[in-house]
């Protein structure tokens, strides 16, 4: 399993605008699997990153918000 950030508006309706990004963590098998546990959640996904162990590490240490949900 990795640990996928996903970077989103909170509707589908939203045009992408940077400053309203916002992001969330899912632990997953893939980014095909991020993709199709979010696909009703009505989120416009800007991107989907696959996080390494040394970027884990820094969101855990440097965001206080920092949650990994499951699909």
């Amino acid at each position: 399993m990795a640990v996928f950030k996903v970077f989103y508006q909170q509707n589908l309706t939203d045009r992408i605008i940077r400053e309203d990004t916002k992001t969330k963590y899912f632990e997953a098998e893939s980014e095909t699997e991020v993709r199709q546990g979010l696909k009703d959640a009505g989120y416009n996904i800007e991107l989907v990153e696959k996080l390494s162990d040394a970027h884990l590490n820094y969101e855990k240490e440097n965001n206080v918000d920092f949650k990994v949900e499951n699909l």
